[in-house]
């Protein structure tokens, strides 16, 4: 029997999920990268990549537009309209989702060319071909699962849409597994075939999480039902308008981040075999940076959102109530809280880079480095992210969109030029890209808190003060992992004793930063709360 989750319970839901998506997420590319190697890393990342902005062009925004419209109109008792939301929005979405379908999959050749046309040595045409023609079958029914999520987390039923997120993953994740496995290792296919075979998880996990969504739905008809037969006073265009409105920005955004990945791909492999990078090695740095580095660094923002989620909706009351003072309240909580998580995060993992990057893929001449940068990509981005998803809940999509686009613009105009500086000037070639990216979403960044400064006066002390504190406990922390890598000079070879080393080290390295972090008060002017009174409370209540 499904219960409405209240606001609390539902965020807590939702956020657990986030991060147990995440972290299969994160953890089933150890298995994957060793059963695929490199090039059929590099062949996966180029799937990907392009199924991504396809996928996003056709879902982004659905679910929580269509949960707040449904909300509303149940809100109002205008179930009749409700229903016609639903309707509606999957006949646009099922339009727009065979239309993705077709231009991917008859348009996948283009694709190869995009990507590598006139690079010689680089992955064969075909390969990308066949691959991007696998996963495209994946939008017929990705984007009618998104729209079945945000019609039920309408009638405020959290907990079944998060369970089959994580369904979802898991199926993908394990047939993944096993198709890679069987076509490579056991029936000695090519890796390309290992590689589209698994590419075609994607699908199935779809498949499976609409099917629990159905007979979860099947099962509690009546909580569904429309009320009674009164035709509500609101036309179909209107709601397709409503619909359009809600969904448009979003998908901008989204589309746009997608648009960093791909951008990024083409122009490192054009920037990489200008200066002299063989094809292959120029592939595999560019798979590196796009794909398999961030997804080490999912965890950043998997932790970050999950601890931002519950304060958006505080931002978003606050606002709607013209109180500008809590609404920048709440977003420096936001913003700090996210910093709190994520910065010694990044620090950590750019002391451990080539070790962590190990334990994932194995020994690589690129890989640490490339991990370190995108550690630091993803923190900004992720910042970026919360300052993004507050201004949308002002309702201010036209600045997001400005200020997300001019990211991105800049990031394409720099990319090639900083390759081109960093080979002059003796530095690593490939974090040129990476700095590009820097560069790009920091400037949309300060494009929104100007934004918000001009228009509610909003004040960042409070920020830049918890920042110094968070700073200065996150290099306590390096300094004391720093010395104590240099005082036990122990250098494992094998995965099981660098995972050891590292799990170890980062124990020691977070005492450090939160017992520094307490010593500088910084619990206090970041969540507002004694830390030690706090966990004194919870154990006496827990007797």
């Amino acid at each position: 029997m499904m219960k409405k989750d209240s606001f609390l319970k539902g965020t807590l839901i939702a956020s657990i999920a986030i991060i147990i998506t995440k972290v299969l997420g994160i953890l089933y590319v150890i298995p994957f990268y060793d059963i695929i190697g490199t090039s059929g890393g590099v062949l996966y990342a180029y799937a990907y990549s392009i199924y991504n902005l396809f996928l996003n062009i056709s879902t982004a925004g659905i679910p929580i537009a269509i949960s707040m419209i449904v909300s509303e109109y149940i809100t109002l008792g205008m179930f009749d309209a409700k229903e016609r939301v639903y309707k509606i929005s999957k006949k646009m979405v099922l339009i727009i989702s065979v239309l993705a379908f077709l231009i991917l999959f008859l348009f996948s050749y283009y694709v190869s060319i995009f990507f590598v046309g006139g690079i010689s040595g680089s992955t064969p045409k075909k390969d990308i071909d066949l691959a991007v023609k696998a996963i495209s079958l994946s939008l017929l029914i990705a984007p009618i699962l998104s729209v079945y999520r945000g019609y039920i987390q309408g009638h405020k039923y959290i907990s079944p849409t998060s369970i089959s997120q994580v369904i979802e993953q898991f199926i993908r994740i394990i047939f993944l597994l096993v198709t890679s496995y069987l076509c490579i290792k056991i029936f000695k296919t090519s890796v390309t075939i290992g590689v589209v075979a698994s590419l075609l998880g994607a699908f199935v996990g779809a498949i499976i999480a609409y099917i629990y969504l159905q007979v979860k739905k099947s099962k509690n008809k009546d909580k569904f039902e429309v009320k009674d037969d009164k035709k509500d006073n609101i036309t179909n265009k209107e709601i397709t308008k409503k619909i359009i409105y809600f969904c448009i920005p979003l998908i901008i955004i989204s589309v746009t981040n997608d648009l960093y990945n791909i951008i990024d791909m083409k122009l490192i492999i054009k920037g990489l075999y200008m200066i002299g990078y063989p094809a292959k090695d120029a592939e595999l740095i560019s798979s590196i940076i796009a794909t398999w580095a961030p997804k080490i660094c999912m965890l950043i923002m998997a932790i970050s959102m999950g601890l931002t989620t519950s304060l958006t909706p505080h931002i978003i009351e606050k606002y709607t109530k013209k109180d500008y003072k809590g609404s920048n309240q709440m977003f420096n909580k936001a913003i700090s809280t996210m910093l709190f998580a994520s910065l010694p995060m990044t620090i950590g993992i750019i002391i451990f880079k080539d070790e962590i990057y190990n334990i994932f893929y194995g020994a690589s001449a690129y890989g640490g480095n490339i991990l370190a940068i995108s550690a630091v990509v993803t923190l900004v981005i992720g910042i970026l992210t919360v300052a993004n998803t507050s201004l949308q809940g002002f309702k201010k999509f036209k600045t997001v969109i400005i200020s997300t686009l001019t990211g991105l613009v800049i990031n394409t105009i720099l990319d090639i030029p900083l390759i081109l500086l960093f080979h002059k000037l003796g530095l690593i070639e490939y974090f040129g890209t990476s700095t590009a990216t820097i560069i790009g979403a920091l400037i949309s960044l300060c494009i929104v808190m100007i934004y918000l400064k001009k228009k509610y006066k909003f004040s960042y002390i409070s920020i830049f003060n918890n920042f110094i504190k968070i700073s200065l406990s996150s290099i306590v922390m390096a300094l004391v992992i720093i010395n104590l890598n240099y005082f036990i000079n122990v250098n494992p070879t094998s995965k099981i004793f660098i995972t050891l080393k590292v799990f170890i080290y980062g124990i020691v390295g977070l005492i450090t930063y939160l017992v520094t972090l307490y010593l500088n008060n910084g619990f206090k002017t970041i969540f507002d709360i004694d830390i030690v009174r706090f966990i004194k409370s919870k154990l006496k209540k827990a007797k």
